[in-house]
């Protein structure tokens, strides 16, 4: 999806749309640019589909997925991307999602989003499953740069590389997830600018801005670790950063992410609407021409 400009005053930025809001967004049909779905809230919960289908009539859907474990070596579980493609055909969703990470190993599926090395057989093996669950689906499949806490020392690429040739040999799009790189930049120590200027622009089809929280370092002590909570509001740096890569690639949608602590739905409302003003704000400078 590909917005040419973006007008002031035009809702554009997303929020989750997480089980304890559902009432409420069907209650009060607030004016938000899109609502993201985990689809695992909604397989498992007729009420909740229910709902859902009746939003789906009135709100733009992007599914954003938790289950498509795109980097495990035991391969895609067929029977839940199944389930994922009947939802997808019934609400027809403006993008679908997933995360650079493994989750899974056979049977056996972890809360976690869990890292991978940044080397050939691991470029393989991802690009793969991507070709994959786009073929099944019949649309693309947006990547998510994950959230690092450490890195391998077997990697033989960086990471804005590795999502390069990802793009490159699957065709794939990728979701940047700003306050990831934020958060990433931080813990491994390099310039969150400098990682976004490697992406590839034209790829990137969607934001997502999520609030951190810090805690010690427990290896270095005396130093912050940033988490990836998504457990507060977002911080001045993401915002900021938010800005810089509006600037380079111009508004998409943009989503904001808020699944712990969850607050009222009119502080999610609040941080869309700042989303918005932040783009307006960007792409009306000097200089900045729309893409």
């Amino acid at each position: 999806m590909r917005m040419k400009s973006i007008q002031h005053g035009t809702c554009t930025a997303g929020i989750g749309l997480r089980l304890p809001h559902i009432a409420d967004v069907v209650a009060t049909r607030p004016q938000v640019g899109f609502l993201e779905i985990h689809p695992e809230n909604f397989l498992a919960n007729a009420h909740a589909a229910e709902l859902l289908m009746e939003l789906s009539q009135h709100y733009r859907i992007s599914v954003h997925t938790t289950g498509i474990s795109v980097g495990s070596t035991t391969g895609i579980d067929r029977l839940h991307l199944k389930r994922l493609r009947t939802l997808i055909d019934k609400i027809q969703p403006i993008l679908v999602s997933g995360h650079l990470a493994w989750s899974t190993y056979g049977n056996a599926y972890f809360n976690d989003l869990l890292p991978l090395p940044f080397d050939a057989e691991s470029l393989r093996l991802v690009a793969d499953h991507v070709r994959e669950v786009q073929d099944f689906l019949r649309r693309p499949y947006l990547i998510e740069n994950p959230s690092s806490y450490v890195g391998f020392r077997t990697s033989t690429m960086s990471e804005a590389d590795f999502l390069n040739e990802l793009v490159e040999r699957s065709g794939c799009k990728l979701l940047c997830d700003v306050s990831n790189v934020v958060v990433s930049a931080h813990n491994l120590g390099y310039d969150p600018r400098d990682y976004i200027d490697r992406l590839p622009a034209d790829a990137i089809a969607e934001f997502h801005l999520g609030g951190y929280t810090s805690e010690e370092d427990d290896a270095n002590p005396g130093s912050e670790l940033l988490i990836d909570s998504h457990a507060a509001a977002i911080a001045d740096p993401a915002w900021n950063l938010y800005a810089y890569v509006v600037q380079r690639c111009g508004p998409k949608p943009a989503l904001i992410e808020w699944d712990n602590k969850t607050p009222p739905l009119e502080t999610l409302l609040a941080e869309s609407s700042h989303a918005d003003q932040v783009a307006w704000r960007t792409m009306e400078a000097p200089g900045v021409s729309a893409r």
